[in-house]
């Protein structure tokens, strides 16, 4: 049976988008990102122009995504989370491909993204059974 880390890295790898929660200056900061799961650690992609990116780099951050609005009737609801040691990344051709195309601009900037990889030590996963409805 796998871990609740390998069945929360697994999940994410079923999404596309969720949010990096850590600290800045001692309170607490969420930041949007895309990512990809490779080799059980979780890649993200944020716009450069925000500078969220230099917020978590170095740092353990929460990441976490769910199901909660594109679940199928009938099927069960989870959200997840991991945690780790977020850094730098530099995306492989195979990564970039994975991570597939980039918007033209954010908030009205050209988007220049930046690559981050977080590398779980633990996660959690919580689940509905399906018939419940939403949380």
């Amino acid at each position: 049976m796998p871990s609740d880390e390998q069945l929360a890295v697994g999940l994410l790898g079923r999404t596309a988008y969720g949010r990096a929660a850590t600290t800045l200056r001692a309170l607490p900061f969420l930041a949007h990102a895309r990512h990809i799961v490779a080799d059980g650690r979780v890649l993200l992609r944020m716009p450069r122009s925000w500078g969220y990116h230099r917020v978590c780099a170095g740092s353990v951050v929460a990441y976490g995504a769910d199901n909660l609005t594109s679940a199928r009737p009938g099927e069960s609801l989870w959200t997840v989370q991991v945690v780790g040691r977020c850094e730098a990344h530099e995306p492989s051709a195979a990564e970039l491909e994975r991570f597939g195309p980039t918007p033209d601009r954010v908030d009205g900037e050209p988007f220049e993204p930046a690559y981050l990889r977080v590398d779980p030590q633990f996660g959690t996963v919580h689940f509905t059974d399906g018939s419940a409805g939403p949380l």
